[in-house]
Order: C-alpha cells, then sequence, then structure tokens
C-alpha cells in the first residue's frame, strides 16, 4: 500500500505561520488516514522555523530558483531561506525513507505550492509556480498534488 506524505496543517495541526490549521474534509483523506497510508510533515517546522511564525514568500523566483540558489525566502524582516531547504530536504529524506511517491500539500505556501504561490510582495498576489518542497520533490520524482487534487491523487494510487 502506497503512502502519502501530507501537509500536516491539511489534517488539522496547527502548525502554520499564523499557530492555525487548514484542515481539508475529504471521504477520501478520511480513508487513507484509517488505512495508515498518510504521514503528515510540517517542512517549515522541520527546517527550524516555530509556531507562530512571521508570514514568509518566495522573493525573485519560485522554489525552483530557491533550489538553485537564485532566489530567496524571506519573511518583511528576515532571509529564512535557510530553514526553507532545510525543510525541503527533510521532507525528500523521509520520502525517501518511506518509500513514498506522493505527496499531498497545501496549495500557496512557500514550501508546499504545487500550481500557485505568493509573488513576494505580500500582496495576496499568486504566480504560477511551486514552493521550496514541491518542488525538490518533484525533481526526485515524487508526484506533488495540492488539496484539489484529491481525486486526480486517488487515481494513480495502487
Amino acid at each position: 500500500m502506497q503512502k502519502i506524505l501530507i501537509s500536516a496543517c491539511l489534517l488539522g495541526r496547527p502548525v502554520r505561520y499564523d499557530g492555525r490549521s487548514v484542515p481539508k474534509h475529504d471521504a477520501m483523506i478520511d480513508k487513507w488516514l484509517e488505512q495508515g497510508r498518510l504521514v503528515p510533515f510540517c517542512p517549515e517546522m522541520a527546517g527550524g522555523l516555530p509556531v507562530p511564525r512571521p508570514p514568509a514568500e518566495i522573493h525573485g523566483g519560485t522554489g525552483i530558483e530557491v533550489l538553485e540558489g537564485k532566489a530567496l525566502v524571506k519573511t518583511r524582516e528576515a532571509d529564512v531561506t535557510a530553514a526553507f531547504l532545510k525543510g525541503a530536504r527533510a521532507a525528500l529524506d523521509l520520502c525517501r525513507e518511506q518509500g513514498i511517491d506522493f505527496a499531498l500539500l497545501k496549495e500557496k505556501s512557500p514550501s508546499c505550492g504545487s500550481r500557485h504561490i505568493y509573488d513576494g510582495s505580500f500582496s495576496r498576489r499568486l504566480i504560477p509556480g511551486r514552493g521550496v518542497t514541491a518542488a525538490l520533490l518533484e525533481d526526485h520524482e515524487v508526484s506533488v498534488f495540492c488539496e484539489d487534487d484529491i481525486l486526480a491523487l486517488s487515481h494513480v494510487l495502487i
């Protein structure tokens, strides 16, 4: 049975920057949880960031550019790129250790966004792109889905 890395906030864990969660209520998530398929993970906490923490956005690109050293992840006051990279590597390590080929991650996050992320201006403008963790996982053949793609994920699972 294939396991799925899932953003811990989607399971109701209060790990987001604002100390809240964004639980995704869905019958498939409930089924996967009951089956023991879901592996909750928060890359930002794994990277050493506290809860709550200042919001962060990618400046100068997307997660791919952060991985290439061409963009930074910043709060309004500080560069937090190192923590985001550390958390992304921890997510990849966990996937490798547990043979995880699929991830269900929180959209719009500078870590977990798989389709869109905020543009770095703290104005709530979205741009196409992946967050740091989503980009690293995809680059290492872990298929990343957002919380709106649960049905698509269910069709590719064994």
